[in-house]
């Protein structure tokens, strides 16, 4: 089986590592496509990468991983939506483009959305596979524990709080939560990891990154991949962003703003204060733990790590019923932005 792991922003590729691993087990082979605009944060070594979309053609896939909301209608292969996060609250994520063969869920809530608008639709399947971006909570969970240690020891605090709002600006608490997150650096017992998405806006980033050089409590994050920063907090603030639930499968409190879930089992606030209070109770007395835990059997009921294994056998199970689709059926208006997007070929 030939693949393509498809990236258009950033985010692919700690998404797709696990599958990347996997297949490397299987000895199948493989081809990053990274967009040329972002070639230059690609983090792997020596791999096979390219983003020369006249290459990746004469690849000629069977199978296309696909974290964005996009690919290529001619590419040859199968196309799979693999999802770029889990906070099904944005009206987009459920947003049906035609893009894609497959949809691989995370969970029964995603499914069962999923499969009621591809009855409707009646162009592409459905199976619940887990997230593979979170394999790595079944298998290496404590994977940045030394290296926690070692942060707590040299700031000498007690316990790391992991800033990481979304970006999208009806949503995110950044602006409006600059003042509070000053007032937690002044307790000793909080080391503070600042973790923005790739498309927040400048002028934020650089004011809290201004704010981070003259604080020692405080460290901007600039790797791409949130996951170790997930794995090495205690306790998450957040807004309305796919971090939040991922962190909940971690069991460990989270605290938000403004959250636009209809089903929240956390703290969230409707103002933008009292952050240390609820830092402190949310850590002393943890009392949405039983809560948070019902989020679990819809969202993600998967922490064996192995949400890249059922997802490379389903593209093969559906590979041995199907024919390896040579392109994709889409209206004009979607082959013309696409052909925009990606070039006409």
């Amino acid at each position: 089986m030939k693949v393509v792991l498809f990236c258009k922003n950033p985010y692919s590729f700690g998404i797709l590592k696990s599958i990347k691993d996997e297949l490397v087990e299987r000895n199948y082979d493989y081809l990053w496509f990274v967009c040329a605009s972002i070639v230059d944060r690609f983090p792997y070594d020596d791999e096979n990468v390219t983003s020369d979309m006249k290459e990746l053609i004469s690849f000629k896939a069977d199978v296309i991983f696909v974290p964005g909301n996009e690919v290529p209608h001619y590419l040859r292969g199968l196309k799979i939506q693999v999802f770029h996060g889990l906070a099904a609250e944005k009206k987009r994520y459920f947003r049906i483009r035609d893009y894609f063969d497959l949809y691989f869920t995370p969970g029964p809530f995603y499914t069962n959305r999923f499969k009621k608008l591809s009855e409707k639709h009646k162009n592409f399947e459905v199976v619940e596979t887990g997230w593979c971006k979170l394999d790595v909570f079944g298998k290496d969970a404590k994977k940045y524990e030394n290296e926690k240690q070692q942060l707590l020891e040299k700031h000498q605090a007690k316990k790391i709080v992991l800033y990481a709002p979304t970006f999208s600006p009806a949503f995110t608490s950044a602006p409006y939560l600059y003042k509070e997150i000053k007032r937690l650096s002044e307790d000793d017992n909080y080391l503070i990891l600042i973790k923005f998405h790739d498309l927040m806006p400048v002028e934020l980033i650089d004011k809290y990154k201004k704010l981070a050089v003259f604080n020692d409590a405080i460290l901007f994050q600039s790797e791409k991949d949130v996951i170790k920063f997930l794995l090495m907090a205690d306790i998450l603030v957040s807004d309305t962003s796919s971090v939040v639930y991922e962190f909940l499968f971690l069991d460990k409190p989270a605290i938000t703003f403004k959250n636009n879930s209809k089903i929240i089992k956390w703290d969230d606030s409707l103002e933008y204060n009292h952050l240390v209070e609820k830092v402190t109770s949310n850590l002393e007395e943890d009392s949405f733990k039983s809560l948070r835990k019902e989020v679990y059997s819809d969202y993600h009921p998967y922490n064996d790590g192995k949400s890249a294994v059922r997802m490379i056998d389903a593209a093969l199970v559906y590979l041995e019923e199907n024919e390896v689709p040579e392109s994709r059926k889409l209206s004009w208006l979607r082959r013309r932005k696409m052909n925009k997007m990606f070039g006409k070929y």
